[in-house]
């Protein structure tokens, strides 16, 4: 094991030690009357027509990204402030959320509310015992049960049948936000070609490049993520979660990414743009301000994002400012010559959502917080922390329950509400993408053609469409200071040394000398048991899911 694997290692375990010694007692810890098995009983909602009461919780974020802001000061939070008496008190991560999360466990001041990934950090403080179960509350509460389908649920619970986590931006339909875009400018200024292949799309670049030399010709984005995107683009019916899986799937089995065409493809391609220059010369280290500073000034040609919507909306939002005709434009995936473009995908969903909330036992009152979260996923949370509260932007509601745009929101500045808006989101910690996104198209289909928001456009058009449901896949990483943890840490720093020298390489043959080396490296490492322990929760989850239908 290497020095820094065996340093995260030794400090894991001190602190599951530490948790596990500090769970076996209960004491001040089971806060609100949490039982041993942390299963909290259901005391009766406040009746107050909102199915929630006044409650004030800790919220942190486990990102190192993420600053939380101030709670009531904007429309939205200032209303649920004030009307629904819930006040929210952010602990911001510092820019280094892993060193912030365990000096709370390890000091015991763990906050009310964790939003994070899933997976290893939720199931390391299951184990410890500091996490409130959330079955009772499932039940009793009516917004996630009508909401959440049942196998989302089941795929939520942990190795001891109970469920501790909350859903953000979970879905029963489909959605994606990952895709490709073009600068108009440069796009209508080179007379539109084709741009469908990668073929079209090297050809482009090099005009780009040889014409624009202060633009960009094809950003990547942050840490060069979309880099590893392009791979659906080379091979139907798939996704980069073959990627971060190391492996693909063939019939009921996980086999080697090293073994896939469609990777050696792209990192040939990958590198070749990169030689010649037609990507950005930093795109592995490049921030997401970096990013963004580019987009905003017009200085990107082409661009593949797996949040392409919000990079997009800005940045049009920028460059429209100045000149109405300028901006952005989302376009149909690129893909490889001959592959059928309506099973190409850029990006993947799960029913799940993107990450999750949980209660710890320091909560005083987890129920309340249950029902505030049960609140913000229901029709009055989620028009009020996407849309604003009534009053603001809209004043009526349809059959469906979506909100009517007033004239504040069919007449005021698009971009101005658009930001104001975004911000709200930033609070809609248990987003219920079904109910938003049919809102949201109800909600544009009211106005005109040049009123819509690009998000939205780009959505409906495009993003949804070329996004590929692989719920299946969820939970399939190993809790990392296990053995199968280890190793799957290991080949993931093969993979990414590796990755890095492809996208370097000086020719193709340094290209395929790389990727064999990262083979032989990975199956020395046991990348076979890491992909049949992938490969077994795989198969649990299509039971699960097939369970539910």
């Amino acid at each position: 094991m290497n020095q820094r694997l065996r340093w995260a290692s030794l400090l894991l375990a001190s602190v599951l030690v530490f948790l596990t010694a500090c769970s076996n007692g209960g004491g001040a810890n089971n806060a609100g009357g949490a039982s041993q098995d942390n299963s909290v009983p259901v005391n009766e909602a406040a009746d107050d027509g909102s199915g929630i009461k006044p409650v004030t919780f800790s919220f942190y974020g486990h990102y190192d990204w993420l600053t939380t802001a101030p709670w009531g000061e904007n429309e939205a939070t200032q209303w649920i402030k004030e009307n629904r008496k819930v006040t929210v008190e952010p602990v911001q991560s510092g820019g280094a959320a892993e060193e912030k999360l365990n000096t709370m466990i390890v000091s015991g001041n763990l906050p009310d509310v964790i939003f994070t990934d899933r997976g290893a950090a939720v199931e390391r403080l299951v184990k410890a015992g500091k996490l409130v179960a959330l079955d009772d509350y499932y039940e009793k509460y009516p917004n996630f049960k009508k909401y959440v389908k049942e196998s989302t649920l089941n795929l939520l619970r942990s190795e001891d049948g109970k469920i501790y986590q909350i859903p953000n931006w979970y879905t029963s339909g489909t959605f994606g936000n990952g895709g490709w875009m073009v600068n108009k400018d440069i796009y209508n200024e080179l007379g539109r070609p084709a741009l469908e292949t990668f073929d079209d799309l090297y050809q482009y670049l090099l005009q780009v490049r040889d014409k624009y030399p202060n633009v960009v010709p094809l950003e990547v984005g942050e840490k060069g993520a979309g880099l590893e995107i392009m791979y659906g683009g080379f091979k139907e019916d798939s996704t980069s979660k073959n990627i971060s899986l190391m492996g693909y799937p063939e019939g009921d089995k996980l086999v080697s990414i090293y073994e896939d065409p469609a990777f050696e493809e792209l990192m040939l391609y990958v590198s070749k743009l990169f030689r010649e220059r037609l990507i950005t010369q930093d795109a592995l280290q490049q921030t997401q301000d970096a990013v963004k500073e580019k987009v905003n000034t017009g200085r990107v040609a082409v661009m593949i994002e797996s949040n392409i919507t919000t990079y997009g909306a800005e940045g049009h939002r920028a460059l429209t400012g100045n000149n109405p005709d300028s901006g952005y434009e989302i376009i149909w995936p690129i893909r490889k010559a001959g592959l059928d473009k309506d099973n190409v995908f850029v990006s993947g969903f799960e029913s799940l959502g993107w990450n999750v909330n949980v209660i710890t036992t320091k909560a005083k009152d987890p129920e309340a917080i249950f029902a505030y979260y049960d609140w913000v996923t229901g029709p009055e949370g989620q028009k009020v922390l996407f849309f604003g509260p009534k009053g603001l932007f809209w004043d009526e509601e349809d059959a469906d329950g979506a909100p009517i745009p007033n004239e504040r929101y069919k007449t005021g500045d698009t971009n101005e509400r658009t930001e104001k808006m975004r911000k709200f989101e930033d609070f809609n910690w248990a987003g219920n993408t079904t109910f938003i996104d049919t809102a949201k198209m109800n909600l544009e289909t009211a106005l005109s053609e040049n009123q819509r928001s690009w998000e939205t456009v780009a959505q409906s058009t495009v993003t949804w469409a070329t996004s590929k449901d692989i719920t299946e896949f969820v939970n399939t990483d190993p809790i990392p200071d296990t053995d199968i943890g280890i190793i799957s840490q290991n080949i993931r720093d093969i993979f990414t040394v590796s990755f890095a020298k492809m996208v370097h390489a000086k020719s193709d043959d340094e290209v395929l000398s790389v990727l064999e080396t990262a083979k032989q490296d990975s199956n020395k490492a046991g990348l076979d048991k890491l992909l049949q322990f992938r490969t077994e929760r795989w198969q649990e989850n299509v039971k699960k899911i097939n369970m539910s239908q």
